[in-house]
């Protein structure tokens, strides 16, 4: 079976998490992926929240499977006209750097594509046009600018952000889908296009629930919400809401058997309308199926609390799994509260290439996610994160053309960085 990108040339200038994101889903695609990095440095996050001494850390290989790596100075005007060779033979140049920095370096989106009219400029911004383009952007720092934290959390606490990199990830999750339609639209334009996501607007994507119920509020008070049954007013901002559901149908996080030792020992549960009559009669209380003070939707804002308390007590009395396993067979809404180790652990995620091991020169084998999604008919295989520079001879040839001689004359330059052939390969 094929690749579904196989073929399509990506340049990648990304670091960190949002660009590494998208350059990898791409990769999973089987897109050729070219990691240009800086000689004795790279990816800074080779060397963040290293586990282990020398080797690259966690951060970084589980950001960069797929793809090949070619060290560069492009300071130099052997590295220039190296880098500028790349961006003629590449069909996609992806970049985050800091605002303007790819100016700095020369490659403007005019001279990208008066050099490859084809070439498609794909770019991860903190913030689109305003007051705030220029600043720089993180994980946390998206979340709270997109409207994630304000809506996050639960009313009389402060604003959290969310464990889910909406931002970083996030964003390089939206980068790719413009990518993937720009080289579409290329098929019929046969020119490339400049494709920009920034961060805050991923993010707003993400809560486009809360903006709907910030409009909502104009309207009457969110009788869905917590706050509504409890009777305490609404401002004139869409409130955080703690675990409540956000499709309208009210929602908890309960305890179950075990919690007072096991901080995961919880379960999801939607009281949803139409198994509202199984409910009850799991719970014990058949008679709130009739009674006008629950038997509607409407009736039992005043009690959610109640009602919850009520079924909190029969989750205590079962596991989160065997609670989960009487629940679906009536078809309730719910779902176990899973620890990233009983995550890490699930067949079934390790059946379905959700979670993959890895097997890596120097630090051995590892678990990392896979790709997410699935094309039935272009499989997606995790292959390790490159070291530092270790197609770098590979690329030039392959790639760009260059002979034997010209290799070791770029090299002998210092122009580009080197490894040895692994042994262990």
């Amino acid at each position: 079976m094929s690749k579904a990108l196989e073929g399509v040339k990506i340049l990648d200038f990304t670091h960190v998490q949002s660009g590494p994101t998208c350059t990898q889903l791409l990769a999973w695609f089987g897109a050729d992926v070219i990691k240009v990095e800086r000689p004795g440095a790279g990816d800074a996050t080779r060397a963040q929240l290293q586990d282990l001494p020398d080797v690259d850390s966690l951060y970084f290989t589980m950001l960069n499977h797929n793809k090949r790596s070619i060290t560069l100075d492009s300071k130099t005007p052997k590295g220039k006209e190296v880098l500028w060779r790349l961006v003629k033979e590449c069909d996609v140049l992806v970049e985050n750097f800091a605002p303007g920095a790819l100016a700095r370096m020369g490659l403007t989106w005019e001279k990208i594509h008066e050099a490859n009219p084809r070439m498609i400029l794909a770019s991860v911004k903190g913030f689109g046009p305003g007051r705030y383009e220029e600043c720089k952007v993180y994980e946390n720092v998206a979340q709270c600018a997109g409207g994630s934290a304000s809506t996050t959390g639960f009313r009389d606490g402060i604003p959290m952000v969310t464990g889910a990199q909406i931002g970083d990830s996030g964003t390089g999750l939206h980068l790719a889908l413009g990518i993937v339609t720009a080289l579409f639209h290329r098929t019929v334009t046969g020119l490339g296009q400049k494709v920009d996501c920034a961060m805050q607007d991923s993010v707003l994507n993400l809560c486009r629930v809360k903006l709907r119920d910030q409009q909502r509020l104009d309207h009457g008070p969110l009788t869905e919400y917590s706050q509504f049954g409890e009777g305490i007013p609404f401002g004139d901002s869409t409130p955080r809401a703690g675990n409540d559901s956000g499709g309208g149908q009210p929602g908890r996080i309960l305890k179950c058997k075990g919690w007072e030792h096991d901080p995961n020992a919880y379960l999801y549960f939607i009281t949803q309308a139409a198994v509202w009559a199984p409910i009850c009669d799991i719970i014990g209380e058949p008679g709130w199926k009739t009674d006008p003070g629950y038997a509607t939707p409407k009736a039992r804002l005043p009690h959610l609390n109640e009602i919850f308390t009520r079924i909190e007590a029969w989750t205590m009395k079962h596991d989160k799994f065997e609670a989960m396993d009487i629940l679906n067979e009536y078809d309730i809404p719910c779902g176990p509260i899973l620890s990233m180790k009983e995550i890490a652990a699930d067949e079934s995620l390790r059946k379905t290439g959700t979670i993959v091991e890895v097997e890596h020169p120097t630090r051995g084998t590892y678990l990392t996610v896979g790709n997410p999604i699935k094309l039935s008919a272009s499989p997606s295989e995790v292959t390790r994160s490159p070291l530092l520079g270790e197609h770098t001879d590979e690329i030039l040839r392959s790639v760009l053309k260059y002979t034997d001689a010209e290799v070791d004359e770029i090299a002998h330059s210092g122009v580009v960085g080197r490894i040895e052939k692994i042994a262990a390969e």
